[in-house]
């Protein structure tokens, strides 16, 4: 019989927990420096869309100041769901079975690779920003760059979260794509990033739906955008706009969390 000196704690310490989710980021991290074409492609790709389509934009009064926040949006949304995809190289090459059998909390391990993935993103859309700031003239207060820090941070922790979700259940990077390319590039679409959000019909609806909406909405209003097109007035307010950005953040999260928990195909639990 066990005395009570020998018996096992009901869960792992919490301090294990942060330190295996803090390790776990950084591995993404360092993954990523060392994949250059990632950091080729994560940049160039928005940089590209930003020179083309703003000229189209340009023609009706909207311009490259409209288009600069929904650029941010989907580098933020391009990097961090893309950093899920060692999700399913993980579970191919093992590892995510090693890390699913170690004697710490689940959420620690799903906080870990949401947290890489975010600050990945994170980092280009800062980035970005400043090439904004050489380009277009973009200024901020102190306070003003700590809010759009901020607030882009939230959106790559949703984005990252639901990047997660979807990743977990794959067993191939070929069906993640496919759902890059039917669900994931038509909500950046349909968010007021690329054309501005109509008032009327079946596709207002859908944008007022999409929660990316409410966040490119708060992060247009924070970089100043003061465009006179009627249809490019903000969806919400500024205060409706992060409250909805952080609900679905927290939604993301708890339902990576959750679905974490699920056995899926390869795991040893």
């Amino acid at each position: 019989m066990l005395s009570n000196d020998s018996q096992l704690p009901a869960s792992p310490p919490r301090s294990n927990a942060v330190l295996a989710a803090w390790t776990l980021c950084q591995r993404e991290l360092v993954r990523f420096v060392r994949q250059r074409n990632r950091v080729f492609g994560a940049l160039g790709q928005p940089i590209i869309f930003w020179l083309l389509f703003s000229e189209g934009l340009k023609a009706r009064d909207l311009g490259y100041r409209y288009f600069f926040p929904g650029t941010l949006v989907m580098i933020l949304l391009f990097t961090a769901i893309f950093a899920t995809i060692s999700i399913i190289e993980d579970r191919r090459e093992g590892f995510l079975q090693t890390v699913l059998v170690a004697p710490v909390a689940r959420w620690a391990m799903v906080l870990g690779k949401i947290l890489g993935g975010s600050l990945i993103a994170l980092v280009q859309a800062l980035a970005f920003l400043a090439l904004g700031w050489l380009t277009l003239g973009i200024s901020m207060s102190v306070g003003g760059l700590f809010a759009v820090t901020l607030l882009m941070l939230i959106i790559a922790l949703a984005l990252t979260s639901l990047g997660f979700v979807i990743a977990w259940r794959m067993d191939s990077t070929q069906g993640f794509h496919a759902i890059m390319s039917v669900f994931l590039l038509p909500m950046w679409l349909l968010s007021g990033s690329f054309f501005p959000a109509g008032e009327k019909g079946i596709l207002g609806w859908i944008v007022r739906l999409n929660p990316l909406t409410y966040g490119v909405s708060a992060l247009r209003g924070l970089l100043h955008y003061t465009g006179e097109v009627p249809e490019a007035t903000p969806i919400a307010s500024v205060g409706m706009s992060w409250m909805v950005t952080c609900l679905f953040a927290l939604a993301m999260f708890a339902l990576a969390t959750w679905i974490a928990k699920t056995r899926t195909t390869g795991d040893l639990l």
